[in-house]
């Protein structure tokens, strides 16, 4: 069956499957940072179909009709992310995810694209987490790349450079030199979504290593948001977060 033939399929189940109204709902949720002018690639339409039902039809058709080659597969992506739909782009991601293993280091020239086409973090949490991450850790050269999105003018590119590092972070590994370099240069940026990424994976690296995100913090505390400091203390010892709160509310370095 042809790539044209797939993506079809698929978005017939997600036609199917799609209630409009959760779709409007959707929607407004997800499309409360985009940035006006909208960037390229935006304006979707929203079927309102679940991410259970949307795995699931994906899942389906490429048993179905099963890719086998990279070049293959990266087609597919691409047909079902440029369909103008958002559900079509969240199965274009999992069809990244599902295969995996096909993609080479040179395939992250075409999910940059995605990157910088996506403008929401329900697209872009999902893509860094289950497509860029372990393609990072299977190829370490392409840290150069997220070198150069950390200091992108688009901020969700620079949000990127830094959720891509967080499950090898999260397991107790990764590069938390790295990330932290990332953080430090964007700790005073007013972007929330800036601010809660830099929160949200300090706060899981300090589920194993409490005294090296402490640490990290005390020279900051006056630096940083209240977004981010609120997750990033979360899980520290009761003494280190008594500290660091007292630092933080009077604006100083712990």
């Amino acid at each position: 069956m042809s790539i044209k033939a797939i993506a079809a399929e698929i978005e017939r189940t997600l036609r199917k499957v799609g209630e409009p109204r959760r779709g409007i709902g959707q929607k407004a949720d997800r499309e409360k940072h985009i940035p006006d002018p909208p960037g390229p690639g935006l304006g979707l339409e929203y079927l309102g179909a679940r991410v259970p039902e949307v795995r699931q039809a994906t899942k389906a058709a490429l048993r179905a009709h099963p890719v086998t080659g990279r070049q293959e597969l990266v087609a597919l992506a691409e047909r079902l992310w440029d369909a103008g739909i958002y559900d079509m782009r969240l199965a274009a991601i999992d069809a990244l995810r599902i295969h995996l293993k096909l993609l080479t280091a040179d395939d992250l020239r075409a999910i940059e694209r995605f990157v910088r086409e996506a403008q929401t973090w329900a697209l872009l949490d999902t893509l860094s987490i289950s497509v860029l991450a372990p393609m990072v850790e299977r190829y370490p050269e392409l840290v150069a790349t997220l070198d150069r999105w950390a200091e992108d003018e688009d901020f969700w590119v620079r949000r990127q450079a830094m959720l891509a590092l967080l499950p090898a972070l999260r397991r107790g590994g990764g590069d938390f030199e790295r990330f932290a370099r990332y953080a430090d240069s964007m700790l005073e940026e007013r972007e929330f979504f800036i601010r809660k990424v830099i929160g949200w994976v300090l706060r899981e690296v300090s589920k194993k290593r409490p005294e090296l995100v402490a640490e990290w913090l005390g020279p900051r505390a006056g630096r940083g948001s209240g977004v981010t400091f609120r997750e990033a203390v979360k899980y520290l010892a009761p003494d280190d977060r008594e500290r660091l709160t007292a630092a933080f509310r009077e604006g100083r370095p712990a």
